[in-house]
């Protein structure tokens, strides 16, 4: 079921806005699509199809994104620490034997990976 207080793309990722999903009709949910001229108006079905089949124009939630910069350290025999959320923080807690101190910035959709 779609969520006006949710953010929704089309599968191609365009912009879409949703103004109602209660219309009595086999597409309750009414909304625009941002195309390259203007808004266009669209309704879908509950699930946010557009049509029986997978089209284009089909609607999928936003999910918020996660963006994070975390360190580890690493240890001969490919063994690495707990992620720390800065270098000082690795540096400080860091083992005798420490071969690296490594970056990782996690950019991710929330829920990625989990299905």
């Amino acid at each position: 079921m779609i969520d006006p207080a949710k953010k929704y793309r089309t599968r191609d990722g365009r912009e879409v806005r949703i103004y109602a999903v209660d219309v009595k009709d086999e597409w309750p949910v009414h909304g625009a699509v941002r195309n390259e001229d203007g808004w266009h108006p669209v309704a879908w079905m509950r699930d946010g199809r557009w049509s029986y089949q997978d089209t284009l124009t089909d609607i999928i939630e936003v999910k918020p994104r996660i963006k994070r910069e975390v360190w580890v350290n690493v240890y001969p025999g490919g063994i690495v620490d707990v992620l720390r959320y800065s270098k000082k923080d690795a540096d400080d807690d860091a083992a005798p034997g420490r071969i690296a101190c490594v970056r990782l910035t996690i950019d991710c959709e929330e829920g990625e990976g989990l299905t």
